[in-house]
Order: C-alpha cells, then sequence, then structure tokens
C-alpha cells in the first residue's frame, strides 16, 4: 500500500427508519477523544464530526417508531429474541471496530474497550434468551374465588424515548436499548452528546441485522435540545432517562407530564452488573382477561 494514501474518513449520519440520513438541519459538531481513562475532561484528538439533529428529525424518528410498532409488537417473542441474536452475531463479527471506536469515546486501552465490547455482545444475547420468557415470569393465571378465571399477560408499552447515558456509550447504550425493543416496544434513542460515535456505528449494525427499519431510531446531538420534544411528544409513550443529568431529568419529567407517560428515573449506572428484570419491565403494561366459567353440558365439555 502506497505511503501517500489518503485515509477515507468515515462520515457518520443518523439512523431513523431504517435510513440513513443526515439531519435535517445540515448542522454538525465536532467529536474529540475529550476523556481520559481517569474520566478528566479535556481537548482530545479530532474523531469525526457527528449529526447534531434537530427537532424535526426527533419528530421523524418518533413518527418512524410508531410506524413500526405495530408489526414488531406484533411479531412472536421467538422472532423477537432471533433478531437480537443476530444483532450480537454481527457486533461479533465487527469487534474490532466497535473496540476502537469504544476505546476513543470512553478514554480506555484497548484490552478494556475489547471487554467492554465483550461485554455489550453477551448482553444482547442475555435479552434475546428473554423475549419469550418474561410473559410467564410477569403474566399468567391468577388465583380468583368466583365462576370465573382470570389471566394477567404483558403487553409493549409503545414508543419509547431513551436518553443514553453519558458516560458508558456502548455498553451502558446497549443495556438500556436492549431490553426495550426485546418486549416489542421500539424506540427513539438519543446517544451520549460527548461520545456519540459507537451509537451510530450502531445503527449499521442494527441495518444490516432482520431488525425491521424504524424499530430503533438512533439520533445525536444536544441531549438537552432533543430529549426536551421528545418528553412532550404526545405519540411517545415511555422515557427513559438514564443519561439525564438530575436538573435535566426533572425538566423531562414536567414535560412528559403533558400527556400520560411511563417514565424510568435514573439509577444505578454499573452496567457490568447482572441486569436482571427491572428493565425488561419497566416498559410493559400487564392485559387481564375475566373470563366466566360455563357449566357442564351434556356431553361433559366446559363451555
Amino acid at each position: 500500500m502506497s505511503e501517500n494514501r489518503l485515509r477515507v474518513f468515515k462520515t457518520y449520519k443518523l439512523y431513523v427508519g431504517g435510513k440513513f440520513p443526515r439531519s435535517e438541519s445540515g448542522r454538525v459538531y465536532e467529536v474529540s477523544t475529550g476523556t481520559s481513562a481517569a474520566g478528566a475532561a479535556g481537548k482530545g484528538t479530532w474523531l469525526a464530526n457527528a449529526p447534531l439533529a434537530s427537532r424535526k428529525d426527533a419528530r421523524d424518528a418518533v413518527v418512524a417508531a410508531r410506524k413500526a410498532f405495530g408489526g414488531w409488537s406484533g411479531a412472536t417473542a421467538y422472532n423477537r429474541g432471533q433478531i437480537l441474536y443476530r444483532i450480537a452475531e454481527i457486533l461479533e463479527g465487527r469487534r474490532e471496530q466497535f473496540t476502537r471506536e469504544v476505546a476513543d469515546a470512553e478514554g480506555l486501552s484497548k484490552s478494556k474497550a475489547a471487554a467492554v465490547v465483550d461485554a455489550a455482545v453477551d448482553r444482547w444475547v442475555w435479552y434475546a434468551g428473554w423475549t419469550d420468557k418474561i410473559a410467564q415470569v410477569v403474566g399468567g393465571a391468577n388465583p380468583v374465588a368466583g365462576p370465573f378465571f382470570n389471566l394477567s399477560t404483558p403487553e409493549p408499552t409503545g414508543v419509547v424515548a431513551v436518553v443514553a447515558p453519558r458516560e458508558s456509550s456502548f455498553l451502558g447504550l446497549v443495556s438500556v436499548l436492549a431490553p426495550v425493543i426485546a418486549t416489542g416496544n421500539t424506540a427513539v434513542v438519543v446517544a451520549s452528546e460527548r461520545a456519540p460515535l459507537p451509537a451510530l456505528s450502531l445503527g449499521e449494525v442494527l441495518a444490516t441485522s432482520d431488525l425491521p427499519g424504524g424499530v430503533v431510531n438512533v439520533l445525536s446531538g444536544r441531549t438537552a435540545e432533543l430529549a426536551t420534544p421528545l418528553a412532550a411528544h404526545q405519540d411517545v409513550n415511555a422515557l427513559d432517562l438514564t443519561g439525564a443529568d438530575a436538573a435535566l431529568a426533572k425538566e423531562l419529567e414536567i414535560e412528559a407530564a403533558q400527556n400520560l407517560k411511563r417514565v424510568l428515573r435514573p439509577g444505578s449506572n454499573d452496567f457490568t452488573a447482572d441486569p436482571g428484570t427491572r428493565r425488561l419491565t419497566a416498559f410493559l403494561e400487564t392485559k387481564t382477561v375475566w373470563h366466566p366459567t360455563g357449566a357442564l353440558g351434556a356431553s361433559g365439555s366446559a363451555y
């Protein structure tokens, strides 16, 4: 290879409706290696220009998520699990790329970044295994006293706006996104403002998996600028505030009160811990069906 060959720099784009648009505003912002391994902020090496998404981009993402919700929520749990597992397969094949991006984004050594990527792949597999089991854990027949039986089943809430973790730009992102879609919801993700590149590259993985377009939509830009209209949007059904600081989280909760939304407040950000089922159940609604028990007919069968 010629020593004079110019490097082809990657153009990062949003991921909306299964496509890769630039921001409708035409704006970008510089992303640099701004955080050291010790977590100290500073001006580092330029990495790329990321799209600076606008409110219009956020609205477009909600439209795409709503359009995809019917098909995704209606898919079998087994099929959703297969697709999540396929995402893990593709990530495994692109391990070297994501190791490099995570190392740059989070100021980690190559070995630590590789461990983060491995954990993220395993996290997709973890949630893939839960897709056809969570209904049995949180649903089932209820004990009732009377001439009827009672069944409860979980159903997805709808479109979930996710404020991704600020520091854990990849493992944290996967940890908050995977359970949302595993349970049949669709998502609009506001990527880490400081380190959006792993999230934008994840869009490429999702697009080449079997995940239908619009199930996940990824935006990069100013967190407050994007999260505020999403929280107030009447067609957003739930809000994950994991990546919001205390002041922004309070503002988003106020905006979310304009219509009925489920809100998952910021909690522990130790994404290396056993994830449990908390995030799987955060965006599920319980539907309960009551049915009378019939008398036995002449044939001896219930009706």
